[in-house]
């Protein structure tokens, strides 16, 4: 299925706000938001033996490569309120 047809409602609801591109944007920070949460939820789970108390490796990457992604996706929504930057 494609993530226009997964996604078909809140990408309405978030284009009809905030135009195309800004909707689609706001969209796919609601899913990094919810990844991060999985995945978190999954590292009190699966920790280090090395670091107790810590996730293990693999789940530390995950969360800092989602966490970089939304922050990048932040950026792009702060300039487009910036016309002048965009």
């Amino acid at each position: 299925m494609a993530v226009f047809d997964k996604h078909q409602d809140a990408l309405e609801v978030h284009e009809t706000m905030l135009g195309t591109g800004r909707g689609r944007l706001a969209v796919a920070m609601d899913l990094l938001t919810d990844a991060l949460a999985m995945v978190g939820q999954h590292g009190v789970y699966c920790q280090s033996t090395r670091l107790p108390g810590r996730p293990t490796l693999d789940i530390a990457l995950v969360l800092e490569q989602i966490g970089d992604a939304k922050e990048l996706v932040q950026s792009v929504l702060e300039l487009a309120d910036k016309p002048d930057q965009a």
